[in-house]
């Protein structure tokens, strides 16, 4: 049923003048026998529909996960329209050029750092329109890992965007096309023979080098990406704990940070001195442990000194700025005494981190901020990460990185923690949701997975902790491979 409809399209495109057999100068400027020209469509609202209804179907098909949804201009603009009307997506609407007035934006609707766009395109030969459209959304923040097109002509153009991390779905390939009008006596054998002759002898990925094939070079869509935690450690203006915990990462082989949530001293202490080695980092909280002394404190700097590992005490400050130097460095726990790491909400404003930083900074201590939450309904989005973001960037000197969902910022000094991590994404009944190694480091950017439960549930906890370290490890080392290739 599915190829009866595609024979179908192919007919009534070819009915319309969408697909012509000539000679035709595209974008790139070279010749080609047969030209699709899908800007008609917009005179044949029923086809226009229908290349819609498909395009949609394939999203779903492929179970695509997306935040909003982006046509490149100017053809595919009105098919992501009718998808988002019709299916209530968010939208957004590149510019092929700023506005001189008003708010000059090349993307116009709600960007919020972190989402994942997903592009439609109607025709693709090398691909470079999608990749253009994904540099401009990159530029606002967001992801793009898929890119949806009604017809490939197969001339590499779904080599090329992988190469940059973007999948390409097509509905029509140029193979199809052919064989649908050959069928059909719409064209006839040497027509096609001469199309597939130009498409083999035209592969826009592959560049002729001293009579060799090699891949054609690529724009690299996130050049930070490129980097290796060794070679951000080295940047002139990385707080010095940033590259202290980098190098740690690099030479443990290990983005892994355990979220020790256990009541008891003892147990935490074991858990760090038998996960020491797996991990860059340990997470605390210790105000649920039912007997701590500053004697516990003590071992556990011992053992972080012993296993070159970093503490984070995630106390997650959220008060004015007096408040807060007094809660950091006083009280039951002194936290800065012997916490490398603490972690703050930005709704005081500017204060809470003046306040931190008043305390930790002579003390060589860092903070990370908290632009989005792993919680089902979290508030952390949108306008409130931008801010964040903001606040971060005006007092880098405390603030070394983020907790949040996926990669915000585009400079490579600041760290990314992403908790929320399990081997299989899902949720709880409170409404934590679980996100996989693979897709935190590879797909969203991050630096470090934060794993409480996949390892303190876990039958065998050092043998859990070094299955995550593994696959943070190896979505890492994909990650710098797939972008400095």
């Amino acid at each position: 049923m599915a190829d009866m409809c595609l024979d179908s399209l192919i007919l009534k495109l070819h009915d319309v003048n969408a697909v012509k057999f000539g000679e035709y100068k595209l974008k790139s400027g070279m010749l080609t026998p047969i030209y699709i020209d899908l800007r008609v469509l917009v005179s044949y609202p029923a086809l226009m529909n229908q290349v819609s209804t498909l395009i949609y179907q394939r999203v779903q098909d492929e179970g695509l996960q997306f935040d909003s949804v982006c046509g490149v201009p100017y053809t595919a603009l009105p098919l992501a329209t009718i998808i988002c009307s019709r299916h209530e997506l968010p939208m957004l609407i590149r510019r092929k050029e700023a506005k001189d007035y008003g708010t000059k934006r090349l993307v116009e609707g709600l960007c919020r750092q972190g989402d994942i766009c997903l592009i439609i395109e109607d025709t693709v030969t090398s691909g470079s329109s999608i990749l253009e459209t994904a540099e401009v959304l990159y530029k606002e923040g967001l992801k793009v890992t898929d890119a949806v097109v009604l017809m490939d002509r197969e001339q590499g153009g779904v080599e090329m965007l992988a190469s940059n991390g973007i999948r390409l779905h097509p509905i029509i390939s140029m193979s199809k096309l052919l064989n649908v009008l050959l069928a059909a006596e719409r064209i006839d054998a040497q027509t096609a023979q001469n199309v597939r002759k130009f498409i083999q002898e035209n592969n826009t990925f592959m560049s002729k080098e001293n009579g060799n094939s090699i891949p054609a070079k690529k724009p690299c869509l996130e050049p930070t990406l490129q980097l290796s935690y060794a070679d951000r450690a080295k940047l002139p203006n990385v707080h010095p704990l940033a590259s202290r915990l980098l190098m740690i990462m690099e030479e443990k082989k290990s983005n892994l940070c355990v979220s020790a949530d256990v009541t008891g001293s003892e147990e935490l202490l074991q858990l760090a001195e038998s996960l020491g080695p797996k991990i860059c980092m340990l997470k605390t909280h210790v105000d649920i442990l039912k007997d701590y002394t500053t004697d516990f404190s003590q071992k556990l700097q011992a053992l972080a000194e012993k296993h070159n590992f970093l503490i984070f005490e995630d106390r997650k400050f959220a008060d004015i700025g007096n408040t807060v130097k007094h809660q950091y460095e006083g009280g039951l726990y002194q936290i800065s005494s012997w916490s490398h790491v603490v972690n703050a909400h930005a709704v005081p404003g500017p204060g809470v981190v003046k306040g931190l930083s008043a305390v930790g900074k002579p003390l060589g201590r860092g903070g990370l901020l908290i632009a989005q939450m792993s919680s089902q309904g979290s508030l952390a989005t949108g306008e409130y990460t931008n801010a964040v973001l903001q606040m971060a960037e005006e007092h880098s000197d405390f603030v070394m990185g983020f907790i949040c969902g996926s990669k915000i910022a585009k400079r490579p000094e600041f760290i990314h923690m992403t908790p929320g991590v399990q081997m299989q994404a899902g949720g709880d009944q409170l409404g934590q949701q679980y996100t996989t190694p693979e897709e935190v480091i590879y797909n969203k950017g991050s630096d470090v997975i934060i794993v409480g439960r996949g390892v303190l549930e876990a039958s065998d906890r050092l043998k859990a902790a070094e299955s995550y370290r593994k696959s943070g490890w190896d979505a890492y080392t994909k990650r710098v491979a797939q972008n400095s290739q």
